[in-house]
């Protein structure tokens, strides 16, 4: 098959894996001329569906993947067949990369021959990455969501075409662009193989009677600085966790760590002559266990407590150490990163060669990148920003709208958005289930959460369809994308010295046109910029926006006592935080328990607010609608409004 269809010996896996699938439907005598498959299943065999392995395949783009003037289809090989959708398997020239799908055109007369002379034709190794080599069968499927180059479509020739190496420059797929491989990948495997012996994170031995070997794969990243440029090639052993039954996560939590012995294959090409045989039995944890967050967790918070510092009750990854003369040092745990800061660089060079004796660290130097997000100072303005102006970017680039058209807000007033512009149809489900919808709304998620609060509300809307999206709601997530481009440079900042917090609240009633449910939104700011914000649609149905208003105070009061709690814990607290609501009833509620027979109806649950004023926690303000940062969180408002409550809850041009 190989030979015939002019592959190199790198597809045999494709080309066994699609024997097996001829064989499994092929008849046999000693079944009575029936096929497996249908002594499997009960059904007679399909052949209409079959071609030759290895012929010219034509894969139509998707409208979203294509303007009018590009071309309609790209050239791939046939590969064989999948179980688990229909489709083909195909390997796209262009990508380099395995693809499936249905919306083809085969041309089974023109097989990729070899010619006579053995030399024409080469097995490159450099034409096939070496991810895709060793993880042929692993590779994301939907070629619908692939944004491969366009190049236009090959005429058909009387003569069969080589593979060849392509003169094009390769790009690698845009949502993998930190997950490929390169020159020194070789060398970063032995780094981690000695870090991981270094660690002893195991030991061979045989695998004992009942007992099954975990398997394991190599990861392969690049980590990139504050400019895009990169930093360093990193990789990963990490287990295939998702074979391990689950674990009592009670026990877990409350009993310390687990005692199980686990077992793991060798890892690949890393096989010690006359040690073929043996496994590996875990003495540590590795990425992929189920059990490996909270080793880790309960490994590090030991360690860190041992040096003094205490954890925080409001956030247990955030660790704080006060010194005499009001210095003091805080330490932030996000998985396998760390902040520190601190007043004295003495004393956090000191934490950092405590942490580096007991733990195989990285020292990053000064912050300038973290979770995705750019820290920048201005020392002489007393000003921090952060800015996702890197990942959106590559966002843009990955949903195919870095080049779109620009636009002032996410949505536009008066914007109405449904289930019954959800698919209707089998027809219209297919369509859409092409569409990359819920991972364009999980991007926009993280950056909501970081750095772009105004968004929350755009976010919310249609993340509420993301089990079964509509063309619509489609065209919402562009806009969004479309404001994003536009607003790439924009920053929030925080700024000065003032260290009061301030939050604001509100509410659309009946906001929800499917059940006729009210949304919340509230927002808490900092030194001129948002340190937290949430537009939620709630659970219940209200009978007026008094009470919408009123219900939505007491979401924002909860946040209160867990932001003065952190504070508190902090040396920082704050007696009394305002927080401003634009409801004149809604406050006379709150304030006033004598209201009875207008809200008895109301959940006690909801009536903690009053509790919250009475004592003193929370001072709750009448404030105009306009002036309220949070009526964005709730609603789409016209673009002055927008751009107002933009620049006031500290997102400016850096």
């Amino acid at each position: 098959m190989l030979r015939t269809a002019g592959l190199p010996n790198s597809f045999w896996a494709e080309a066994a894996k699609t024997v097996c699938y001829i064989v499994n439907r092929s008849p046999s005598t000693t079944i009575g001329l029936k096929t497996a498959m249908e002594m499997w299943t009960g059904k007679p065999a399909d052949y209409s569906y079959l071609h030759v392995f290895g012929c010219p395949v034509y894969v139509m783009y998707n409208a979203q993947e294509r303007t009018k003037l590009d071309p309609k289809s790209r050239r791939c090989i046939l590969l064989g067949y999948t179980d688990e959708v229909n489709g083909y398997r195909l390997w796209d020239l262009t990508a380099h990369k395995i693809v499936i799908s249905r919306d083809v055109i085969f041309v089974e007369d023109q097989l990729q021959r070899r010619d006579k002379d053995d030399n024409t034709v080469k097995e490159k190794s450099e034409t096939i990455p070496v991810y895709v080599k060793n993880n042929l069968e692993k590779e994301d499927s939907d070629s619908s969501e692939a944004a491969p180059e366009h190049e236009e479509q090959e005429p058909i020739e009387s003569e069969a075409p080589e593979v060849r190496r392509s003169t094009r420059e390769r790009r690698p797929p845009t949502w993998h662009s930190e997950y490929v491989t390169e020159i020194n990948v070789a060398y970063s495997m032995q780094e981690e193989i000695e870090t991981l012996h270094k660690n002893k994170t195991w030991e061979l031995v045989s695998l004992l009677h009942g007992r099954k070997a975990i398997g394991n794969k190599w990861v392969y990243k690049i980590n990139c600085d504050g400019n895009d440029q990169v930093e360093r090639y990193r990789v990963r052993l990490v287990v295939k966790g998702y074979v391990q039954k689950k674990l009592d996560v009670k026990t877990a939590f409350l009993h310390g760590e687990l005692e199980k012995e686990i077992y793991m294959l060798k890892p690949e090409s890393f096989v010690e002559i006359g040690k073929e045989n043996l496994v590996c039995r875990l003495n540590k944890s590795l990425y992929g266990l189920k059990q490996a967050p909270m080793c880790w967790y309960k490994r590090f918070d030991s360690f860190i407590m041992n040096l003094g510092y205490n954890r925080l009750s409001s956030d247990h990854c955030a660790y704080y150490k006060r010194f005499k003369d009001s210095d003091f040092i805080i330490l932030l745990l996000y998985v396998d990163d760390m902040l520190v800061t601190g007043l004295n660089k003495d004393r956090i060079q000191e934490l950092k060669a405590q942490l580096a004796r007991e733990f195989e660290m990285k020292d990053l130097g000064p912050t300038n990148k973290i979770l995705g997000m750019q820290i920048h100072r201005d020392k002489n303005n007393m000003k921090i920003w952060l800015s996702q102006k890197n990942y959106l970017k590559k966002i843009l680039r990955c949903f195919n709208m870095h080049d779109c058209k620009l636009i002032s807000t996410p949505l536009p007033v008066n914007f109405k958005l449904s289930s019954s512009m959800c698919p209707s149809n089998e027809a219209e489900r297919k369509e859409m289930s092409r569409v990359p919808y819920a991972s364009a709304v999980g991007s926009l998620i993280f950056v909501m959460i970081c750095t772009i609060p105004v968004i929350a509300q755009a976010v919310g809307v249609v993340s509420r369809y993301m089990a079964n999206p509509g063309g619509e709601h489609w065209i919402v997530v562009k806009r969004i994308l479309r404001y994003i481009r536009g607003t790439s440079n924009v920053a929030l900042c925080y700024r000065g010295s003032e260290f009061t917090v301030r939050g604001y609240v509100d509410s659309y009633f009946a906001g929800d046109l499917d059940k006729k449910k009210f949304i919340t939104g509230y927002m808490f700011t900092l030194a001129g910029g948002t340190v937290c914000c949430v537009s939620k649609l709630q659970t219940v149905v209200v009978l007026s926006t008094t009470e919408a208003e009123y219900m939505a105070s007491t979401q924002a009061c909860k946040e209160v006592i867990w932001i003065q709690k952190l504070l508190e814990e902090l040396r920082h607290k704050q007696q009394k935080i305002l927080v401003f609501c634009d409801s004149q009833s809604a406050l006379h509620i709150a304030r006033n328990p004598a209201f009875h027979s207008k809200t008895k109806h109301i959940g006690v649950q909801y009536h903690f607010v009053r509790e919250i004023v009475e004592d003193g926690s929370v001072d709750l303000q009448k404030i105009h609608t306009k002036e309220n940062l949070a009526d964005v969180l709730t609603k789409p408002i016209n673009t002055d409004n927008f751009v107002w409550s933009r620049s006031s809850c500290g997102l400016a041009e850096m």
